[in-house]
């Protein structure tokens, strides 16, 4: 289950006050709460590749050279996507036997070379892209709903979503693909994946009908409350068809709460600093959940440091499979943690683009460049940290510290506003560690060629496949290939 910019906060495991999340909740309590658990990537699209390939953006391509430290994704104009030469944790389940569904957000490219079916998934339900919109197919055309190979639909035009009162039945479409897929599978006693990618909680935030105005939160906490009821309607059904103890499940999210959106479409990180689109915690600590009934003993909570990357490699492990050995890969396999309650000692690298911000080993994190965004943006109204001002740390011009980084110890300062003084002893031993550990990390690098540096207005989803069967066929500008902007 990989949500979109769900933050940390938005739990009640995790101490969200409205206790608006009973499922997830009970899930936790029966299962492991990592409280340590990172993503790839302050941003979805390069997350969502790294997760799927055990590896980070900058060895899989989803990063960009067009600017120093920017985040960058995969809108509509891209012309990159996932590269033919990476492998997907789906294409390695298949050598054992697995049939492998997405539902919800690819984002990994919407050309038809980039197609999940042609990286090793089975079925797809969902969209290449977030639900933006509505657009008017002249300027832009709305984004395409896919039913396997072919489109079967547009938002806004067959999938409704109502932007002033945030309805929309998506997650139930959704979440019936999951029961359905899970329930065929039983039948056929076949092993499955199902990477449930839905986006509910991406701006524009929407719920059912049945959700709306339910939430101490809003809108945004109806989206959370339905994701909830739904994960607990999932957990129930394998319970029921008895399969829950030959199924491990997974719940993150791609990033840290979106703030920019926040309060009425945005969630909260917590007790952490900034959020979506920053290497602060905020920015990249994610709620994360294991679960599988009569192997993980019922209410762990682990201190493993974790990344999305490990659950390309733990899944490979729980399928018996190895991971290739042709390629670094940056996932662990987490089963020792889960099962036997072990900490493996591993730094986590937060990366921002081409650069690498920062460095976490043990509960200590070096920053070797700061930035929130920049004067100009932020002069927009454009804030990642709102309400959060640490001097000399949420800075709005890239500041490097590479000779001497801020040091902060997240033990006792979880929300990074008091860097450890450079003269102490304790300094002095933290970053010494961690210089040698970002040396071991250089050595191993060979950044991949970026795939989000070209940006083109023929390439948007003017033609999907299917589109002539519903008569949803758009026509496409002359090709015009410019450098694609990232601002932040």
């Amino acid at each position: 289950v990989f949500l979109s910019q769900m933050g940390w906060g938005d739990l009640g495991a995790f101490g969200e006050p409205s206790k608006e999340t009973p499922n997830l909740d009970q899930m936790a309590a029966e299962g492991m709460l990592f409280l340590d658990f990172y993503s790839a990537s302050p941003l979805c699209s390069p997350s969502r590749a790294a997760l799927l390939t055990g590896r980070l953006p900058l060895r899989n391509g989803f990063y960009t050279t067009n600017g120093h430290a920017r985040n960058a994704y995969t809108p509509q104009d891209i012309v990159g996507g996932i590269p033919d030469s990476e492998l997907l944790l789906p294409e390695l389940l298949k050598k054992a036997g697995y049939t492998n569904k997405i539902i919800g957000k690819w984002h990994l490219g919407h050309r038809s070379q980039f197609h999940p079916l042609r990286h090793g998934f089975d079925e797809w339900f969902g969209s290449p892209n977030c639900h933006f919109g509505p657009y008017d197919n002249r300027e832009r055309p709305n984004i395409p709903v896919y039913r396997d190979w072919d489109m079967t639909g547009r938002y806004y035009e067959d999938f409704k979503i109502d932007l002033e009162t945030g309805e929309s039945n998506l997650t139930q479409l959704y979440l019936q693909e999951a029961l359905d897929f899970i329930s065929k599978q039983q039948a056929s006693q076949q092993p499955f994946f199902l990477y449930w990618a839905i986006d509910a909680t991406h701006a524009p935030v929407y719920a059912s009908k049945q959700f709306l105005g339910t939430s101490q939160r809003g809108l945004y906490g109806d989206a959370v409350r339905e994701i909830d009821d739904s994960v607990g309607k999932i957990l129930r059904h394998l319970q029921q068809l008895g399969i829950s103890e030959n199924t491990f499940v997974f719940f993150t999210s791609d990033n840290g709460a979106a703030l920019i959106s926040a309060p009425k479409q945005g969630g909260s990180n917590g007790p952490f600093l900034c959020g979506k689109q920053t290497t602060f915690e905020g920015g990249m600590r994610e709620p994360a959940i294991a679960w599988w009934p009569g192997h993980i003993p019922a209410g762990g909570v682990s201190h493993q440091l974790g990344t999305v990357m490990d659950l390309f490699s733990t899944s490979l492990s729980l399928a018996g499979l190895q991971p290739p050995s042709d390629r670094q890969i940056d996932g662990i396999d987490l089963l020792p943690v889960i099962l036997q309650g072990k900490l493996i000692d591993r730094p986590i690298f937060y990366y921002r683009g081409n650069e690498l911000m920062a460095v976490r080993a043990g509960l200590y994190k070096a920053h070797y460049w700061t930035w929130s965004n920049s004067w100009e943006e932020h002069g927009k109204g454009i804030d990642f940290c709102p309400g959060q001002s640490v001097a000399g740390v949420t800075t709005h011009t890239q500041e490097e510290h590479t000779h001497l980084p801020l040091l902060f110890h997240l033990g006792r300062d979880p929300g990074e506003k008091y860097p450890l003084s450079f003269a102490s002893e304790e300094y002095q031993r933290a970053v010494e560690n961690i210089s040698e550990l970002i040396q071991q990390h250089r050595a191993s690098l060979l950044p991949a060629q970026p795939q989000l540096n070209v940006c083109d207005q023929a390439v948007m989803n003017w033609s999907p496949p299917g589109c002539e069967k519903l008569g949803k066929c758009l026509k496409a500008p002359e090709s015009d290939p410019k450098k694609c902007s990232w601002p932040h």
